[in-house]
């Protein structure tokens, strides 16, 4: 089988250093079941082609089942499908990552692509192709391949020669093909379990959450496994209701404020977590580590756990951390998670503390139920540190117009009033203390622009 990746970008060959590849060298790699081999049969400084061709061993596939005919004589090391994206990933992990450590610019550039595989499985015809990469920003074109040209009545084959033209990044890219090849097929040649589903959830971040085929594209690809599917969408449902971690707000600071809110809201949070004594701390929405770069300050703090449900916003924190950088005793305190807030994970329980920071607007409210299970009924630490607008104060705000949220992803912003109807109830519910505390200047009329809830689990109060 094979695939080609064309580019006109100037200059053309800067593709061959995005994908790792030197264009006048062929460089193979050893797959499962076979073989894939890279090469560039066109390198120029207006054109350049990366071509991956794969082997496939039809034995090596079925080695140590009891294997029947069809397992040895199939379609497989031809067309398409699972075994090409296991070869792409082999290949081409780190341009699937958006990595290039030299010029990460470049990584981040969109860029004119022509990707052509001339024997696609497609269950589903070149009506699904379409349905499946259009969405995404590519231009396809997918011609149907005849059982038999000599016989059209025989009518047209499950397999189509697809071209994608598009300008996109190349990790965007490799990253759908990586998912909608396999989704195309319908099948795989490996046993899927709960950790394909998080690969799955870790290559389609960003887009597949939207893609208006998700539902279909995670059954195909997950081949219709139940409990792993659903698994996968009602994480892909949590990314959905949740924004770009990394996105900028709209309204960053709150006026006559001696101290950037955002600081005062990080030192408030810090003040709490020293005086509950905690040593344990999962900072939960952590988006780039803002917080995180300032609880790793502090020396009491012997474990601090980040998670986010951004795969990309916990880069930007490995990154803005220099995690890479640290000695080897600060780097062993922190550790950085994906998963979503709404999703309950006992392996969270037992630690001192969490903080919620700036990030209960940005979940839709009916999941609100969800995110209090997960945090205080699953997790419970001894303290939760909630920080979330006080939209009276938002009158103060003379660039917001009236009716507007502080960020364009809020879900909602509440009154003080609103806030402390949740919180108590969430206390009563999950049988914890809560007290309020302002942040940033509190305002005779309309409060402080931060409201703050501490809740206290009872049997430490």
């Amino acid at each position: 089988m094979l695939l080609t990746i064309t580019t006109t970008h100037r200059p053309a060959t800067d593709l061959g250093f995005l994908l790792f590849k030197h264009p006048e060298r062929t460089r193979s790699v050893t797959l499962s079941a076979g073989r894939a081999h890279v090469f560039f049969p066109r390198a120029t400084e207006t054109e350049c082609t990366a071509a991956l061709q794969v082997e496939v061993d039809s034995v090596a596939l079925v080695r140590g089942d009891r294997a029947q005919l069809t397992q040895y004589v199939n379609d497989r090391p031809y067309a398409a499908g699972s075994l090409l994206a296991v070869a792409l990933r082999t290949a081409f992990g780190t341009a699937m990552k958006g990595r290039c450590d030299q010029r990460p610019e470049l990584a981040e550039t969109p860029l004119p692509l022509r990707i052509r595989v001339p024997s696609l499985t497609a269950r589903g015809g070149a009506d699904l192709t379409r349905r499946l990469f259009e969405p995404l920003g590519w231009q396809v074109t997918a011609i149907p391949v005849p059982l038999d040209p000599e016989f059209p009545e025989w009518g047209e084959s499950r397999y189509v020669d697809l071209t994608l033209d598009g300008t996109l990044r190349l990790a965007d890219a490799l990253r759908h093909l990586y998912v909608l090849l396999p989704a195309l097929d319908g099948g795989k040649h490996y046993w899927i379990g709960q950790d394909e589903a998080d690969k799955l959830l870790r290559v389609g971040e960003g887009w597949l959450a939207a893609h208006p085929e998700r539902e279909l594209i995670t059954h195909r690809y997950l081949v219709h496994r139940r409990p792993i599917v659903d698994y996968a969408l009602e994480r892909l449902a949590e990314a959905s209701d949740l924004p770009d971690a990394l996105a900028e707000p709209e309204i960053t600071e709150a006026p006559d404020q001696p101290v950037p809110l955002a600081v005062q809201r990080q030192g408030s949070v810090l003040a709490v977590l020293r005086a509950a004594g905690a040593r344990r701390v999962l900072d939960l929405g952590c988006g780039g580590g803002a917080l995180l770069k300032v609880l790793m300050g502090e020396p009491s703090f012997t474990e601090i756990v980040g998670l986010d449900v951004s795969a990309r916003a916990l880069d930007v924190a490995e990154r803005k951390l220099r995690l890479d950088r640290l000695p080897e005793h600060s780097r062993s305190r922190i550790s950085l998670r994906q998963s979503a807030l709404t999703y309950a994970d006992p392996s969270l329980t037992g630690y001192d503390a969490a903080v919620l920071m700036e990030v209960i607007e940005h979940i839709d409210q009916e999941r609100l139920p969800a995110m209090e299970h997960a945090v205080f009924g699953v997790a419970r630490p001894g303290t939760v540190v909630v920080t979330t607008p006080n939209s009276e104060y938002n009158v103060r705000f003379e660039a917001l117009p009236a009716g507007h949220f502080r960020h364009s992803d809020h879900r909602f912003e509440w009154t003080r009033a609103q806030f402390r109807e949740w919180a108590d109830g969430v206390a009563t519910r999950r049988d914890y203390a809560v007290r309020y505390l302002p942040v940033g200047t509190d305002d005779p009329e309309v409060g402080s622009p931060t409201q703050l809830a501490v809740f206290t689990a009872k049997e430490v109060a």
